[in-house]
């Protein structure tokens, strides 16, 4: 057999045995609910999730699910204890839950409407569970960034994100969001789900702010994880107009 087909072989067999794995760690209840909810197994805990299906953000994506496992699977490399960590978009919360239960200090953030279900599932989650108490507070991308979060004041070690690029308007306001929670020291652990072009140019105006490191990819479910750090902004170039060229992103879509 051909050396790249072998290669590919190999790499489709570890894409379908962790995918496997991955949702080997979801149940559902064996009963039905006034309230629907998901239940998880990550960091050694068994969490419940409330969802709501009128909203995106309440509901667990598939990228949640992969940065869960990850952070879960790689504490020796990306040590989560005692560190400042904030999750953008954190909708359900199922990825600053398993972040506090692997000892950071989790400032969970989202848009006004998520932020009740947000509570509420943090809460029953990390209670009397989590060494340091999670924080969940509003982040609307691009709004009021020095008055919620003084760069002065602001020192994260992780920003995590899970599937925060999609279909909307307002994608500038995201890399402006990331831009300003960043320090140079700061890590970030993004989860994207590939679905439509601007995903692809988005990762392309990324790359102008950010070193961006792909360590992680699961072709059968369309995700990729990566890594990234704040480029010596000495050296970044910052056009009044550019455009985008989209990168031919490969993958299965799971249907």
């Amino acid at each position: 057999m051909d050396p790249e087909v072998q290669k590919e072989s190999r790499e489709d067999d570890d894409d379908r045995t962790v995918v496997a794995e991955i949702r080997r760690r979801c149940f559902v209840p064996a009963f039905v609910t006034t309230v629907p909810w998901e239940g998880f197994h990550f960091a050694g805990h068994e969490i419940r999730i409330n969802e709501a299906t009128d909203y995106y953000g309440a509901v667990v994506w598939p990228s949640a699910l992969v940065l869960c496992y990850f952070l879960e699977t790689n504490v020796k490399q990306y040590n989560m204890a005692d560190k400042n960590v904030i999750e953008i978009g954190a909708g359900t919360g199922l990825v600053s839950i398993v972040a506090s239960l692997l000892g950071a200090h989790v400032t969970a953030t989202d848009l006004p409407e998520v932020l009740g279900n947000l509570q509420y599932n943090i809460s029953r989650n990390t209670k009397m569970k989590a060494k340091h108490l999670p924080q969940v507070k509003e982040l609307s991308w691009g709004v009021a960034l020095d008055k919620n979060f003084p760069r002065a004041s602001t020192n994260f070690d992780y920003i995590l994100a899970a599937d925060v690029v999609y279909a909307h308007p307002f994608l500038e306001e995201l890399l402006i969001t990331f831009d300003h929670l960043c320090k140079e020291t700061t890590v970030i652990l993004w989860v994207m789900k590939f679905r439509l072009e601007k995903e692809n140019k988005f990762v392309d105006r990324f790359e102008q702010l950010f070193d961006l490191e792909e360590i992680s990819s699961f072709p059968s479910l369309n995700i990729k994880l990566y890594k990234a750090m704040k480029r010596n902004l000495k050296s970044v170039c910052y056009p009044q107009r550019r455009t985008w060229k989209a990168k031919a992103i490969s993958g299965r879509l799971l249907l």
